[in-house]
């Protein structure tokens, strides 16, 4: 007769080793931690700890705050002017790059969900860290419709400014329609209706 305590260690060891199966047969986990608040805070404060210091003077978003002022330009080398030009609507700011399998993969749901959304909705926006004409040739390719802006990936890109100062793609920034900087997402969305879920706040401001 086994003695309680081998009992204990020999359920310790199967509780254990069906938490391990669980995670290598369900690999969507770490993203659903992930995308909730809590699995944000951790992920976001890990992140920033290795971060490297952005540049001295470099004005960085701060949640509840309005967005700093950056010229940047959409993939026909035309001058945008953000915050000012998503005035007057939640703006959902998308940072991925042509390279990042895991930006390409969350794509199609920000096209679908960039489609369900009105005038008054919430605008969908991606800044690309990435060559210009490689994303040029991207966006029709993969019948991505919605602006698409540019900048050079370093230490003081628009992904730094917008509060990604480690740099993962893909980074989401939630801007209310006034311009001040609502909430971050780092990583991809599961899905479109993902992304409707966490755009909702800003929607009902």
């Amino acid at each position: 007769m086994p003695s309680h305590r081998a009992v204990v260690v020999v359920a310790l060891l199967a509780g254990l080793a069906g938490a391990a199966a669980s995670l290598l047969l369900e690999p969507t986990i770490g993203v659903r931690l992930a995308s909730t608040a809590l699995g944000q805070r951790v992920l976001g404060a890990a992140l920033q700890a290795r971060a490297p210091a952005p540049p001295a003077g470099l004005a960085i978003a701060r949640t509840g705050a309005p967005l700093p002022a950056m010229t940047l330009h959409d993939v026909d080398g035309v001058a945008v002017d953000v915050p000012r030009a998503w005035a007057g609507r939640p703006t959902l700011v998308n940072l991925w790059a042509t390279w990042c399998g895991p930006c390409l993969k969350e794509m199609p749901d920000l096209q679908a969900f960039s489609a369900t959304q009105d005038e008054n909705g919430v605008h969908v926006v991606g800044i690309a860290l990435d060559e210009a004409a490689a994303v040029r040739a991207f966006l029709p390719a993969h019948g991505i419709t919605y602006p698409v802006l540019m900048d050079a990936p370093g230490p003081a890109d628009a992904g730094v400014r917008l509060g990604n100062p480690a740099g993962v793609l893909p980074f989401s920034a939630l801007v209310t329609a006034d311009g001040r900087l609502l909430k971050t997402r780092i990583g991809p969305f599961a899905s479109a209706a993902d992304i409707a879920a966490w755009t909702a706040d800003a929607a009902a401001r």
